[in-house]
Parts: structure tokens; sequence; C-alpha cells
């Protein structure tokens, strides 16, 4: 996994840096060594720290961790001291910068809702979707599950999840979970996406493991569990409510009842957090 870390983050540093930063070039001597640090300017779950060790390794520089992934800093903690060719250091900034800000982002909203479902419920489990930046999906999971989210499918051969696209070509629900456990692994669970209580009672006849009730509202979520309780089939599925879900509404959802709450704005969405980088020629001995 880590060859493959490293092959994609020098392909960002290779995108940013094209043929030469003129501007370093111009203004910097190759032979001076320079010290630097990463500072935190807001509180934060920091994540992305494993990452900008190895960018940083890519370009010859050493570092030194103050701080693990996923853990909570105040305002103007320094999370990480580097040094190395002043040259390199000018180089991997913006990069290096960009993950450790967007992935912290990630890991800090996610914490946020996760604080918020323990507070209320404590058997609701936060995840996140498959609404990440191309490109970025590693980063945006991980960070994820550093926020303490779940990171649900990280691809589609992850599991089956049935959408109403796929029900257009392959039929009624009952058909389209027959067809996909008969096409599958029996070690692959089936998630079923429905718009209306009728629908969920159809897929949990049907065998799905994981009901997914998309873009209903907490009324209509109350009215789902209960057809399914009277129908005496609750308990043998995983109910996951997503669309529409934030950190303003979030609570009307945690009272429902449901298992899992998914929710793409803490990957799509999320607020970078304000950091910088900070460097100083390396003091001649």
């Amino acid at each position: 996994m880590e060859s493959t870390l490293e092959s994609i983050l020098r392909s960002f540093l290779a995108e940013d840096i094209g043929y030469g930063d003129i501007t370093t070039d111009a203004l910097v001597r190759h032979d001076i060594q320079a010290t630097g640090y990463v500072v935190c300017k807001e509180p934060s779950v920091i994540a992305g720290i494993r990452e900008a060790r190895i960018l940083l390794q890519i370009v010859s520089c050493k570092t030194t961790r103050t701080v693990q992934d996923g853990e909570t800093v105040e305002p103007g903690t320094r999370i990480l001291y580097t040094n190395g060719p002043a040259h390199n250091l000018l180089k991997v900034e913006r990069v290096l910068l960009n993950l450790l800000s967007h992935m912290s982002g990630v890991a800090t909203a996610t914490q946020e809702l996760v604080r918020l479902a323990e507070k209320s419920d404590g058997h609701v489990r936060i995840a996140c979707t498959r609404k990440t930046l191309p490109g970025l999906r590693y980063f945006e999971k991980r960070a994820v599950e550093l926020g303490g989210g779940d990171t649900h499918r990280l691809r589609l051969d992850d599991m089956v999840l049935i959408k109403d696209n796929h029900l257009v070509f392959a039929g009624k629900i009952e058909k389209a979970v027959k067809l996909a456990r008969s096409k599958n692994s029996f070690t692959e669970k089936i998630e079923v996406e429905v718009t209306s209580p009728n629908q969920a009672l159809e897929a949990a006849k049907a065998g799905a493991e994981i009901v997914l009730l998309d873009n209903m509202q907490p009324d209509r979520i109350l009215e789902t569990i209960k057809l399914l309780k009277t129908k005496q089939l609750r308990d043998r599925v995983i109910l996951e409510a997503s669309g529409g879900i934030a950190k303003e509404n979030i609570a009307n959802y945690l009272k429902t009842g449901i298992d899992i709450i998914s929710v793409g704005n803490i990957t799509h969405s999320a607020r970078s957090i304000d950091m910088s980088f900070e460097l100083q020629p390396t003091a001649k001995t």
C-alpha cells in the first residue's frame, strides 16, 4: 500500500511543480538548508500526518511529528517539524498543506457528527459515501475513519448496493435481490436503496441485509420502522438513512431509531482547516 501511496503523492507533486519552480530557482540557492514546521491555526482533528511524512521523504526531507493522526489539537499547535534542502521544502509546501488541511477538515467534520450521535443515542454509526473527489478517495475515506466515522463502501467491488437506476434495468426489488444473490458470493452483503416504507418492506422480505432509506424525512423513517416491526422484519435488516442530512438537522434523524446515517458533505464539502508552513534557513554551525 505504501508504494501505491508514494506513487500517488509523486503524481500530486508533479502536477504542482510542472517543469520546475521558477520562483524558487530564481531566488534561492541550491545549497541552502532549511527547517520548518506546520502549525494548525484552529481546533482540529488532525489527519494526514502519515501522508505528509511520505511526501517530505520523497523530496529528501526529514520529519518529526508532534501529534498522531486522529489526535485533537488546539489552535497554534505545531503538528510536524521538518528539515532539508530549502529548494525542496518550498516546492512541496502547497501539496503538503493542501493534504493536511483537507484531510483534517474531513476528520473534524466527521468527529462533530460522531459526537452528536454519541450524545443523542450512542448506537448510531456515522458513515461517509462515495461522494469523494476523483483521485482523493483514499485520503478522504481515511480521514473519515480518523474522525471516528465509518468508511462505507470504498469501491464498487465492496458490496452490492441496488439503486433506483439498477431497478430500471433489473425490474422489481425482489427480482433484483435474487439475481444479485445468484451472481455474487454468499460473503457479499446486499443493500437496497428505497424511497418509501413499502419499498423498504419489499427489500426486507427479499432478503436484503441493509436497506437504505434515501431522502426520507424523519417522520417517514419512523413510519418505515413501525411497518417493519409490525411485519417482524426490523431486526433482520440494518437501516441506513441518507440524503440531505447535515450537522444542522441530524438530531431529528438520530431520534428515529435508525442504525446508520451516511453523510456526503463530510467528504465533498468539508471546510479545509487553516494551517501554515513556516520556514527558516538552517543555522550554520
